[in-house]
């Protein structure tokens, strides 16, 4: 019995050792993408890094906003895209679908998950680009060339689809039916009660999805890089390019050691990134427990 209690012991220390280890990854990463940036430090301040528009790694010019913008520009229209489509495919397929329908299409979403982004953004580029060149742009604005941070986030709404659908689908599907099934013995629609009871109840599940999909727009390279134009100017509208974090770091990596601080503006790059998504999880976190706890009381 003695042995037993010592072999449960240990066993739990070694799952301790191992959890804080794999939490410590994430500190180890912080720290060696900051000690690869720190040497941009020392002749830069961070205001000038954040707020500085000119990009000249030969002149040593670092002006990290418009790459921020273009993330920001980027991630938003692909939620925005995104969102009201996988919430509404997600409704069907949890509410109205027949087993037979869902059985078909939930598979095929999923297959979406597992396309290369690279496959993506050649779609982009013979599809997504011309549309916006010649029939989208020359309606809003004088001239566009179709590679534009509404191309990207167009593409970028296609790569999230499938997660998105998934879990919300998985989130509504644990709503009770008894719940349901008392909005409509009461007189409600169905519609009513799926917008008033079902949605009211999956909210917290719909954030944290959607928080999910930001996390992986924030960080998605190779599609985004091949549509977007890669521009180092802030987007002034959707019909401008842009130039995401993530295309800065890929299409710049190979340079980096022939030119002074040149690696440490990349690396500053990724860690601006790792940063950024790190606040940004953290933050919807918060929110997701104030919403749990307000719907829980």
């Amino acid at each position: 019995m003695k042995f037993r209690i010592i072999k449960d012991r240990l066993i739990a220390n070694a799952m301790l050792v191992l959890a804080i280890a794999s939490m410590s990854f994430v500190l180890l990463i912080g720290i060696g993408l900051y000690w690869r940036a720190s040497p941009l430090f020392e002749t830069h301040s961070l205001w000038s890094l954040f707020s500085g528009s000119e990009w000249s790694p030969a002149s040593g010019k670092f002006g990290f906003y418009p790459f921020i913008m273009g993330t920001l520009w980027v991630t938003f229209i692909a939620v925005v895209v995104a969102l009201p489509l996988c919430l509404l495919t997600a409704i069907y397929l949890t509410e109205y679908a027949k087993s037979s329908v869902r059985k078909v299409i939930l598979p095929l979403v999923n297959i979406l998950a597992g396309i290369p982004p690279v496959i993506y953004g050649v779609w982009g580029i013979f599809f997504v680009v011309p549309i916006v060149r010649e029939y989208v742009g020359p309606a809003f604005t004088e001239y566009s060339s179709g590679y534009t941070v509404l191309t990207g986030g167009v593409v970028l709404a296609v790569m999230i689809f499938p997660i998105l659908v998934s879990i919300v689908s998985e989130v509504l599907r644990t709503i009770p039916k008894e719940l349901k099934d008392a909005s409509l013995s009461l007189g409600a629609t169905k519609w009513e009660t799926i917008k008033k009871v079902v949605l009211k109840r999956a909210l917290p599940g719909v954030f944290a999805a959607t928080v999910l999909a930001i996390s992986r727009a924030f960080g998605e390279t190779v599609a985004v890089l091949m549509v977007c134009g890669n521009v180092p100017l802030a987007p002034g509208s959707v019909f401008d390019g842009g130039y995401p974090l993530p295309a800065l770091i890929a299409n710049n990596f190979g340079e980096m050691m022939s030119i002074p601080l040149y690696d440490a503006a990349l690396m500053f790059a990724a860690l601006l990134l790792f940063v950024i998504i790190f606040l940004f999880n953290w933050g919807s976190r918060i929110i997701l427990n104030r919403i749990e706890h307000k719907y829980s009381s």
